[in-house]
């Protein structure tokens, strides 16, 4: 029989932003920690966090037309992004596979023959250290934009750990209905939602449990003005009118009911190790599982592309 239990480690911290190498090697730090207590799977950091979120948008003038200082902001920001075909998690990969954990990371991924196009991506590494899934933001949130392009549904995918079936999704697609569904109809019960940090995001963790019925889990980054490296490009710039805190956390797992197990936390770096139990997740669904019993495929149906795109196809 599966185990039914799941182990999961939760890592709220701040990046070392536009420092892709500073920032994996702060993350595996939480991650040896997750690993040494058990966790079976690991969230490390929220939206963007390998990479950054692209704080200095709204604080430069950052929709300004051929702007020398957004060039170059940018081109340093691309230049920071992961490149998955490079080998750039790599180290990632093999502290997977030596501490048999599965992980979920956030990340500007910029990919190999996509020029200098940035996602917001989701990358899954399993316990074997395979990269098995990316999903790319659908739809970047407003700003956002201006730096991050549309992703695809290739990455709308799920994974078994144990008698649970994991998916996750990048911060404001979490209220994206379809996009949940996506997800709900390949089984999953565990979801996982990451955020580039903030309390005011995390309404969403406990509708999604409840609209499920499953574990539901938001990890989100921090950002103040002393997390900025000191050599960080126009950081003058970019401090001149920014707040004391940027991104202020908001961690948090709710059980398929919608009550909290973690209640959100800020302002604080800090790894949270749980143990969850599928049990509840069936429990909830006795009287409503929205892509089974409670669903009327005759009437209702979703079809999802899932093909990776591209602006170049060739037929040799």
């Amino acid at each position: 029989m599966e185990k039914q239990t799941l182990k999961i480690g939760l890592a709220q911290f701040a990046p070392v932003w536009m420092k892709r190498e500073a920032t994996i090697e702060k993350a595996l730090q939480f991650a040896e920690d997750a690993a040494n207590q058990g966790a079976e799977l690991v969230v490390l950091g929220g939206e963007g966090c390998v990479g950054g979120y692209p704080f200095w948008l709204e604080l430069t003038d950052g929709a300004r037309f051929n702007s020398k200082i957004q060039k170059e902001i940018f081109a340093e920001y691309s230049n920071q992004a992961v490149q998955i075909e490079r080998g750039d998690l790599q180290k990632v990969c093999k502290f997977a596979e030596d501490k048999s954990i599965a992980i979920y990371l956030g990340m500007i991924e910029k990919p190999k023959n996509r020029g200098e196009s940035l996602y917001a991506s989701l990358v899954f590494i399993d316990q074997t250290g395979e990269v098995k899934s990316v999903h790319r933001k659908l739809v970047p949130t407003y700003e956002e934009r201006l730096v991050w392009g549309n992703g695809d549904g290739h990455g709308l995918r799920v994974h078994r750990l144990n008698a649970f079936t994991v998916g996750g999704l990048n911060c404001w697609e979490n209220w994206n209905p379809l996009a949940r569904a996506a997800l709900y109809g390949q089984g999953e019960d565990f979801h996982v939602c990451v955020f580039p940090g903030g309390l005011h995001n995390v309404d969403v963790t406990r509708f999604i449990a409840k609209e499920s019925r499953s574990f539901v889990t938001s990890v989100c980054s921090l950002m103040r003005k002393e997390d900025f490296p000191k050599d960080t490009i126009h950081l003058d710039k970019i401090l001149a009118n920014a707040p004391d805190v940027l991104a202020n956390g908001g961690t948090c797992l709710a059980g398929p009911d919608g009550e909290w197990i973690i209640e959100p936390f800020c302002n604080e770096e800090k790894l949270v190790v749980v143990e969850i139990n599928h049990a509840r997740v069936r429990e909830e669904r006795q009287n409503m599982d929205v892509v089974g019993h409670y669903n009327r495929p005759d009437v209702l149906q979703l079809k999802v592309n899932r093909e990776r795109q591209t602006s170049v196809i060739f037929e040799d």
